[in-house]
């Protein structure tokens, strides 16, 4: 299948964009406007883009029906500030119902039940049920277009940082299990992350071998998958024949490589 972005309605490709590229983590936007009315809105175009200075960025883009701006976005081109609240599963549904599409003065932390608490050094509120809570400044506001569904990058500056101690492991960093974060996934889809959970080690401090120094009889093996052949790949050196002895004699490998003797379909 091929999609051509030109030849569909911008909601149309929107949905074909938002399948593929996910999981996509979820900012809980907290703004008030010049009047001092508070905001909170998610937005899952949101990451983090630098850590010196320390960027994030997300997109309050224009309504796709008819182009119009979201407050959110009225509200940081009034007051440059914002308090970026990460999601997780127990506030996800809490999260979900301040989308929704309230007229401007509409205070979100009271219809979705959220506790706002001053910040530090900003005007708007943090949201207290969430784990981690980041105080920015809007570094800069980039409009991509005028029509609806186009982007607006609000870069925004980390200034202050609050994190919830229960979230937190005995080496006082966030515990992926702790926390629990949730993320868009296309359609009305989330992914949670704790619930599935896997380390794979950066190749940072070790140089691997590579896929194409491995033998030719696991390279072209019909069993093993592209994923296997990248984990073996990140070794630092082919094991000796040694160890390949010493493998082969342990009782568990020595009992399956007796099984398979004579199988031509496994060798």
């Amino acid at each position: 299948m091929i999609v051509d972005p030109h030849s569909l309605k911008p909601s149309e490709f929107h949905s074909y964009m938002l399948g593929a590229i996910a999981p996509r983590p979820i900012a809980l936007a907290s703004t008030i406007d010049k009047q001092g009315r508070p905001n909170l809105s998610p937005f899952s175009f949101f990451n983090a883009f630098g850590s010196n200075p320390p960027l994030v960025i997300f997109s309050p883009a224009l309504r796709g029906r008819d182009g119009v701006a979201k407050n959110t976005l009225e509200n940081v081109r009034e007051v440059d500030e914002v308090v970026i609240n990460i999601v997780n599963y127990n506030i996800v549904q809490q999260t979900s119902l301040s989308s929704t599409e309230y007229p401007k003065g509409v205070d979100e932390f009271i219809k979705a039940g959220f506790t706002p608490v001053a910040s530090q050094l900003i005007k708007p509120f943090r949201v207290k049920e969430s784990p981690v809570q980041m105080e920015c400044k809007v570094r800069e506001i980039i409009q991509t277009g005028v029509r609806g569904g186009a982007a607006n990058l609000v870069i925004c500056e980390i200034i202050l940082m609050h994190i919830d101690d229960s979230i937190l492991d005995s080496q006082q960093k966030i515990d992926p299990l702790l926390i629990d974060q949730v993320a868009r996934m296309g359609g009305n889809w989330y992914s949670r992350a704790a619930k599935g959970l896997f380390e794979v080690p950066k190749p940072l401090a070790t140089l691997g071998i590579g896929v194409d120094q491995l033998p030719d009889t696991i390279k072209y093996s019909t069993i093993l998958t592209g994923n296997d052949l990248g984990m073996l790949g990140n070794i630092e050196q082919l094991p000796s024949a040694d160890d390949l002895r010493a493998f082969a004699e342990q009782k568990d490998v020595h009992l399956l490589l007796d099984a398979l003797k004579g199988d031509k379909a496994n060798r």
